[in-house]
């Protein structure tokens, strides 16, 4: 029996466990409650009139790298609507801000066959792309076989993932078969999808190396700046969990070695900016929260900027920024993003999911790394007080990240022909 087969009919055999799964998934933060519907395939919204192409990334890394890529593509097609769908309650409120006219977003349905049919019914995408390495075999061959074109871009397969789709051959083969054509992000991703199958594989570049710089509210970056004064100041963004902790204990060791310092947290989830100040006051630190309004006193020593999309805020407003997810094992957040806004880069040891990047920030001269989480504290205090290393590593930071552009116009002179007008009866 065809591997592809065989995840049908077991993902019918858990339709009973659809429902519940949902339900404690909402009950943890994960899920939308008012818009549970939508992850079952129901629509929140009618269909537009006109073309429509369907846009789907995992989370908040892969909707942000896309940004550029949907403002080009509605420029270059005038009518063109576009449908984003990601699977996280973090990226929807991303893309309700930050997607232009024209574009929208809905959760992407459950891969079960029946919420994947209410969700292909009802949207009728004229053409797909898929961002980066999420594939869920129902929705990508379900799409495939109604003829809807489709092209994987920014193609990502790290080493992981790539050995463990190496043991089921039959399912991957089928699954990059359906794409018309793989965009990878650098030439060891075309590599590997090359290997595991996919037939037209191009390497076009990352789109995260040719995204616009985070914006800022002017007003915000005025006020918090006047609320910090001239204090000494670093941030960590995108913390995971486990991460605050070696934060925590970075303040403490260099407090009495740069007097007034203040330590900025953005979590990669907002939600849990309540455990990230709880950790931090446990530790014996002075905490205040952006989400509940606290005052940046001069007795603060942290300040948890738990807010959805105020990134460029804080990137803008600390010259000195640690990448999260590098001090445990999770494989690093985007260090391009504080890189465009002229920040000097500290990682950790884990930034497997951006291999290409740091290989051009270490060619650059423009990262300080850790070879162990030990090591934080270390760095920052050699960093915090000398300002012209600061400069000398914030330009080159901002010279690697102006490397990637011309990403956006090559993927897409490649997707473009995807939209051509296809008659209905020529598809399957």
């Amino acid at each position: 029996m065809r591997a592809e087969r065989l995840y049908r009919i077991a993902t019918w055999a858990a339709t009973p466990l659809v429902r519940p799964l949902l339900e404690r998934r909402r009950q943890r933060g994960k899920e939308d409650a008012a818009r549970l519907g939508e992850r079952l395939g129901e629509a929140a919204m009618e269909r537009p009139a006109g073309r429509l192409l369907w846009l789907h990334g995992a989370s908040v890394g892969e909707a942000q790298s896309v940004l550029g890529l949907i403002r080009a593509l509605m420029a270059a097609e005038p009518g063109l609507s576009i449908l984003v769908t990601t699977g996280t309650v973090t990226s929807a409120g991303l893309m309700a801000q930050r997607l232009p006219d024209g574009a929208f977003h809905q959760f992407v349905p459950v891969d079960h066959p029946r919420a994947v049919r209410r969700f292909l019914d009802h949207w009728r995408p004229d053409a797909a792309l898929w961002v980066e390495s999420e594939l869920w075999p129902n929705l990508v061959l379900d799409t495939a076989r109604r003829g809807i074109p489709m092209a994987l871009v920014n193609g990502r397969m790290s080493e992981g993932s790539f050995a463990r789709w190496q043991k089921r051959p039959k399912l991957i083969g089928a699954l990059l078969g359906a794409f018309r054509f793989v965009a990878a992000q650098s030439a060891a991703d075309a590599d590997r999808f090359t290997a595991l199958g996919a037939g037209d594989v191009r390497c076009l570049g990352n789109l995260k190396l040719d995204a616009p710089a985070l914006g800022a509210d002017a007003a915000t970056v005025s006020d918090l700046a006047l609320a910090f004064g001239e204090r000494p100041r670093w941030l960590a963004i995108s913390t995971h969990r486990g991460e605050e902790t070696r934060i925590a204990e970075a303040h403490r060791a260099i407090a009495d070695f740069v007097p007034g310092l203040l330590t900025i947290v953005v979590p990669r989830h907002p939600e849990r900016g309540g455990d990230v100040a709880a950790e931090m006051a446990d530790a014996g630190l002075t905490v205040a929260r952006r989400r509940i309004g606290d005052p940046v006193t001069g007795e603060v020593d942290v300040y948890v900027a738990d807010t959805l999309g105020e990134l460029g805020v804080f990137c803008r407003l600390a010259q000195v920024v640690l990448v999260g997810g590098s001090l445990v094992p999770h494989g690093g957040q985007n260090p391009l993003e504080p890189a465009r806004l002229g920040c000097a880069i500290i990682a950790g040891p884990h930034m497997g999911n951006f291999a290409e990047v740091m290989d051009m920030l270490r060619a650059g001269n423009a990262v300080a790394e850790l070879a162990r989480p030990e090591d934080l504290a270390s760095v920052l205090a050699r960093l915090l007080t000398d300002p012209d290393e600061v400069e000398v590593m914030a330009g080159a930071a901002r010279a690697v990240a102006a490397q990637g552009d011309g990403v956006v116009d090559r993927v897409l002179d490649a997707v473009r022909p995807l939209l051509t007008p296809v008659a209905d009866d020529a598809r399957p």
